[in-house]
């Protein structure tokens, strides 16, 4: 199969084959939920960039159910009354990103439970699996993910969504951390910029993964 190994595309030597083994495998999409990718204003952390692989995550979903691998959804969801973060010890990012992008007006109501802003805008299947409350940038951390793909004798995890250089690289670092074999869908995430999603997925295939395309990973799993 081909990956990128710091940003260069390249076929991979034999001692991968943990990597893409579909039959312990799960796919995790992160946060790809209207507080990300509503088209208003009064979005409260838009994620602009990842509005264009809405539909093409769709696909590779639909394309992995059919092989036989689960999905599993994560989404952030915070206690109404802010109590996980703004009304307790907020998140560093509601102070450092905003240096960067300028204030952000409903930053406030990000994943309020019961919001229009925890609702899906990916296609999610009755038997898909979804992992609700991530509350920090990492989806292991807070939640019993861990504990489902360790009970559905998961080994590997292939990740997509956003952000990549803040949600996705967490996810890639626990992952990796717990022991599970990592795999990032350079296609299919999308970070604050291109410069900090190109530095992500570098960082992924030196230490923690292997960073790959949508259709190469599709086309390894049906071949075996």
């Amino acid at each position: 199969m081909k990956a990128y190994v710091y940003g260069a595309k390249r076929e991979l030597p034999h001692g991968f084959e943990d990597f893409t083994q579909a039959s312990r495998t799960a796919i995790i999409s992160v946060d790809m939920h209207q507080g990300h990718l509503a088209d208003t204003p009064d979005c409260p952390c838009p994620a602009p960039r990842a509005r264009d692989i809405v539909a093409p995550i769709d696909q590779f979903h639909a394309a992995a159910r059919a092989i036989g691998v689960p999905v599993i959804h994560v989404k952030s969801v915070l206690r109404k009354g802010g109590v996980d973060d703004i009304a307790g010890i907020p998140s560093a990012w509601r102070r450092t990103f905003p240096l960067h992008v300028g204030a952000i007006p409903n930053s406030d109501a990000h994943a309020i439970e019961g919001s229009r802003w925890t609702e899906f805008v990916t296609h999610v299947e009755p038997q898909d699996l979804i992992v609700a409350g991530k509350k920090r940038l990492s989806p292991f951390f807070a939640t019993d993910l861990d504990f489902l793909l360790r009970q559905m004798t998961v080994r590997t995890v292939v990740l997509d969504g956003g952000m990549t250089d803040c949600c996705i690289l967490n996810a890639a670092f626990d992952a990796s951390n717990l022991s599970y074999r990592v795999v990032v869908l350079r296609d299919l995430v999308r970070g604050t910029n291109e410069e900090m999603e190109d530095a992500a997925l570098k960082m992924v295939s030196l230490h923690l993964g292997v960073v790959t395309d949508a259709a190469d990973l599709l086309a390894e799993w049906r071949s075996r």
